[in-house]
């Protein structure tokens, strides 16, 4: 059978990576074309050096490019801003396009949790790197029992934020805390993002803190167990994601203040659940995780959409 021809635009460091895991470690997909703005990028220069075809003018190049007609699944590893414009120019093609960027001009997919839920969608937006590593989490917790609020908050790397991510520090907080709730379950969320200077850089570590209503603690055991499993399915497409310490369910005081986050719903005990994502180091270190969950989970969805694609097309 042969390989779907799909298009990465962004050749800085999630585009880059993504590349590279196409070339590495995907049986259906074959990279076709990078594409960048930047003539002098390393992205751009490591395709060319790898036999990827490559063009330095955007998606105005992309879309000249002899063989454009023959792709079929292009990925925008851009900002949320040029996505808006990528995917305007794109739309009259017909091209599924899957957005790694906060944008969010289509429904979120988080692997994990609803992977053949938009199998359809023309735009998918993969939310972002600090989204697919916590809400498969809130959506463990929020199938066993109802999460009337959950945060999380993401700590990455310093170095591991290229131009893009920093540019999409906003959007990030705003697509996560929707996705949270669209697609982890709560009905309240919230998102916060470190960017931590620390050196040597430190590993990417996630916290998902949720409330939730079990005043006789019964579901205590189910909620660890559906994590537990969350985690395992999670680690299938992204091995260095795990726990770091043991799951904490504690109880909630009943006279804390908690009525600004989750109204009137009652809340007896806090789930807390700490994570670490280590990454491939396909082309940044290991430490930068989120690269990693972002890309290895754009990449499981774009080959589960390949899957569907018409044999005409394969």
């Amino acid at each position: 059978m042969s390989r779907i021809k799909v298009a990465v635009i962004g050749s800085g460091n999630i585009g880059t990576d993504l590349m590279i895991k196409i070339l590495r470690l995907s049986e259906c997909l074959e990279i076709a074309a990078m594409v960048g703005i930047d003539p002098t990028s390393d992205g751009l220069a490591r395709a060319a050096r790898l036999g990827v075809p490559t063009t330095a003018d955007g998606v105005t190049g992309l879309i000249a490019m002899p063989h454009f007609d023959a792709i079929d699944i292009v990925f925008d590893a851009t900002s949320a801003g040029a996505h808006l414009a990528n995917a305007a120019a794109l739309e009259p093609y017909g091209k599924r396009l899957i957005d790694l960027t906060p944008a969010a001009i289509g429904p979120y997919v988080v692997p994990a949790v609803n992977l053949d839920a938009h199998l359809d969608a023309p735009n998918v937006n993969m939310v972002t790197c600090g989204g697919q590593a916590t809400i498969p989490i809130v959506a463990a917790i929020s199938r066993v029992t109802a999460v009337p609020y959950a945060e999380i908050v993401a700590s990455i790397a310093s170095k591991s934020a290229g131009p893009g991510t920093r540019a999409n520090i906003d959007e990030f907080t705003e697509t996560t805390s929707h996705a949270i709730e669209k697609v982890g379950g709560a009905a309240g969320g919230r998102a916060i993002i470190i960017l931590n200077p620390a050196e040597p850089p430190l590993i990417m570590r996630d916290t998902v803190l949720a409330l939730i209503n079990d005043p006789d603690s019964e579901a205590d055991s189910a909620v660890r167990e559906s994590i537990h499993a969350m985690i395992a399915d999670v680690a299938a497409y992204v091995p260095g994601y795990r726990l770091k310490q043991d799951i904490q369910i504690v109880p909630i005081a009943p006279d804390a203040a908690l009525p600004t986050i989750v109204g009137n719903y009652p809340v007896t005990h806090q789930v807390s659940v700490f994570l670490e994502v280590e990454g491939a180091a396909h082309y940044l270190p290991a430490y930068a995780g989120n690269l990693d969950i972002m890309t290895s989970a754009a990449l499981r969805v774009a080959e589960r959409i390949a899957a569907t694609l018409p044999e005409s097309v394969r």
